[in-house]
């Protein structure tokens, strides 16, 4: 079935809409957690990280910097989190309609990436009150989005197809979520690392898409000083790895899923 037909497509905008109007349904506040929630965790982590621990590795602008990570990072745990979920929450819809199961793991992409575009508002306007020079470079964001997407969405079709099975994945990919967020340039940043004398360990931590995706975000679109893999690596090859690492992870995701994906409704 051609996935990409006038029906799924509706389909899928369905699937979208209603779970947009589901995430928040019954709070007092309602969507208004999509911008509060990141700003709280900031704040939380700035005060601690930054003013206690002074993990702050003297560039300028560091909170932007943080508030970015942060709610890049937050964009890749919503992603396959909820990717994650997604065909088991969807078990009645799948034993009545015969339709590309792909689909409700795209939906819950999508709504990943609506609520990133929300919180990178905040980033930007936030940004600007903080004296960030804004420059054309920002639209750096659009290919590593897209990078983002294929590492998230192939992880996303893993992880979904795991869990129709075994149930036992939720609370393993919280664990792995959490120790990543450590082993992520988030809190502190790749310079923080090498300022210590830890090159390798900053090189290895720099084969991780994620990281490379938020340290070319820092440099980019906050500060020009911030480091990335290209200042780090003397034979430039090794710089080109997170964005493999990021394609072959969706061509394997897609192929697991699809290659399992007729038999969800069954297991279900």
């Amino acid at each position: 079935m051609n996935l990409l037909s006038k029906r799924n497509l509706i389909l899928l905008k369905e699937m979208v809409k209603t779970d947009f109007k589901l995430r928040y349904q019954g709070s007092l506040i309602g969507h208004l957690w999509s911008i509060l929630k990141p700003l709280l965790l900031f704040t939380i982590m700035y005060l601690v990280f930054v003013r206690f621990l002074r993990f702050d590795d003297g560039t300028p602008h560091y909170a932007v910097s943080l508030l970015l990570g942060m709610v890049t990072w937050n964009f890749f745990t919503e992603a396959t989190s909820m990717g994650m979920l997604s065909i088991v929450s969807r078990g009645d819809l799948l034993r009545k309609i015969s339709f590309p199961k792909q689909i409700i793991v795209f939906s819950s992409i999508i709504n990943a990436a609506i609520n990133y575009s929300i919180n990178l508002i905040v980033v930007f306007l936030f940004g600007l009150i903080n004296g960030v020079p804004f420059t054309a470079n920002i639209f750096i964001i659009i290919p590593l989005f897209i990078e983002l997407l294929f590492f998230s969405t192939g992880i996303a079709f893993i992880l979904a197809t795991l869990f129709v099975k075994y149930r036992d994945m939720g609370p393993i990919w919280e664990v792995i979520l959490q120790a990543g967020m450590y082993a992520t340039p988030i809190i502190y940043s790749i310079t923080y690392i090498i300022q210590r004398g830890h090159m390798g360990v900053a090189k290895i931590m720099m084969m991780n898409p994620i990281a490379q995706i938020i340290q070319d975000l820092r440099h980019f679109i906050v500060y020009s000083g911030a480091t990335i893999s290209w200042d780090m690596f003397q034979n430039k090859w090794f710089t080109i790895i997170p964005y493999l690492i990021s394609l072959v992870m969706f061509g394997i995701g897609y192929l697991v899923f699809k290659r399992n994906a007729k038999k969800f409704a069954e297991i279900l």
